[in-house]
């Protein structure tokens, strides 16, 4: 009987048993390499965070240009709200945040006591030798003909002539190619255009100004219009006001107990126009900070020639100005510590000035991001109100800082130029609408904050 093989052949017994003496020899290896695993995890975390660490000390203590500026942005940013502070002071060395704050200081200084001394009357040396005004007011003027020898046709040229030198900043060929494409528009005549796309859900007009800026709002009657400017990173709208006696500072109907919308002052004073004006002490009846009710002006305001409030103390870190609206109806810029003038109609307390008597004040402080409200007027005596929207961060909307809203100023020739409340606060309500978009998600399209005043640009009354 011939025998069983229990391995197949002597060769497969062979490759058998080298496999049973190998397997035990792997077994302390595959062990070690174990061991070794948590040690290279280690290592890679060690690496990480020493990368993370020297990335940190490189942004907070860097000289490089790109990367100060932006620390710098951030900061200020910060700094410059009462609620996200924190977003500096927890995260940046206080000697960092120290260092910017102090640009403060040298921004303060740079201004000194410059205000403003313009006037409507020109200054003239020789009495032989009369010297043409700089300022020249606008002359909407039509000339007088007799009644029997002007045709309608002659009346409609005259009208026109009249609008073109009211809103000289329009581009004509635009202008023209708009009326031609919307007639109705004539219908009144030229001395009553009233055309409005400025709302949240309007894209505007394809008119535009000489500067290329379109056009969302022209009414002849009431003497205003209103551009879309936008820049990188930003946008808003300035309303341009024909008409400097028309814009007082009017207060909600609370004032010294609680605010209201921007919109809700206008329409109670039979405006047409109106702009966020004077900051607020945001703190709520239990003492919390960022829940006030709007209700109490912080510095000064002047409202139709009364007072109101108290007038902010300045310090070396925090250098106020008073931006006053003569009975002359020209706005002058001075600081808080001086007098108010006997013939100040109107007035409200902020910080900085960004143009006076025709200087830009530009600096290097006040870079911060934010949404922006700044008032201004024009050597033709216009008042310029500009609201730059903010914090909107979705749509790559930051806001901007005061050197670029006195570029955006200076294209309209302004004269005397100055920041005040924004923020949160900043808004625009025209005719009967909102037309920016607030910063906080929960009120930006119903106005925003409530206000303890806002400047307000009044109807032509009948």
């Amino acid at each position: 009987m011939p025998q069983m093989k229990l391995f197949g052949n002597s060769r497969s017994a062979a490759r058998v048993a080298g496999r049973r003496k190998a397997e035990p020899e792997n077994e302390p290896k595959e062990k070690k390499q174990k061991k070794k695993k948590p040690l290279k995890v280690l290592a890679i975390w060690l690496t990480v965070i020493l990368c993370l660490e020297g990335l940190y000390f490189f942004l907070c203590y860097t000289q490089n240009s790109f990367v100060k500026r932006w620390r710098t942005i951030y900061i200020q940013t910060a700094m410059s709200t009462m609620r996200h502070q924190w977003m500096a002071t927890y995260l940046l060395p206080e000697s960092v945040i120290d260092e910017v704050l102090q640009m403060r200081i040298q921004a303060a200084e740079a201004v000194g006591d410059k205000e403003s001394s313009w006037s409507k009357e020109p200054e003239t040396t020789t009495p032989a030798e009369p010297v043409e005004p700089a300022i020249k007011p606008i002359d909407t003027t039509v000339t007088e003909m007799e009644t029997e020898t002007m045709t309608p046709e002659d009346e409609q040229a005259l009208a026109k002539e009249a609008f073109y030198k009211m809103f000289w900043e329009l581009d004509q060929a635009t202008m023209e190619a708009y009326v031609e494409q919307n007639p109705s528009v004539l219908d009144n005549g030229w001395e009553n255009i009233n055309i409005n796309e400025a709302g949240l859900d309007d894209n505007g007009t394809s008119i535009m100004t000489t500067m290329g800026e379109q056009v969302l709002a022209i009414n002849a009657k009431e003497e205003i219009m209103l551009v879309r400017v936008e820049g990188s990173g930003y946008r808003g709208i300035l309303a341009i006001a024909k008409d400097p006696a028309r814009l007082n500072v009017e207060n909600s109907s609370g004032v010294g107990q609680f605010g209201q919308l921007t919109g809700t002052i206008a329409q109670a004073h039979n405006g047409i126009l109106a702009t966020t004006c004077s900051g607020f002490i945001d703190i709520d009846s239990q003492g919390n900070w960022g829940n006030g009710n709007g209700g109490l002006i912080a510095g000064y305001a002047m409202s139709n020639g009364h007072g109101y409030g108290t007038h902010y103390v300045s310090n070396p870190n925090f250098q106020y100005y008073r931006l006053e609206i003569h009975t002359d109806n020209l706005i002058y810029i001075k600081k808080v510590d001086k007098e108010v003038s006997e013939d100040c109609r109107d007035a409200t307390e902020f910080q900085p000035p960004i143009i006076i008597d025709g200087e830009v004040l530009q600096n290097d402080y006040w870079v911060e991001l934010n949404p922006r409200v700044c008032i201004g007027q024009s050597d033709k005596y216009e008042m310029l109100l500009l609201v730059i929207e903010g914090r909107l961060y979705t749509e790559g909307i930051l806001g901007t800082d005061v050197n670029e809203c006195a570029k955006i100023l200076q294209r309209h020739n302004a004269v005397q130029a100055m920041n005040v409340d924004g923020g949160t606060s900043a808004m625009m309500w025209y005719d009967g609408e909102y037309v920016i978009r607030g910063s906080n998600a929960a009120t930006r399209y119903t106005g925003s904050r409530p206000v303890p005043n806002a400047f307000v640009y009044h109807k032509v009354e009948e």
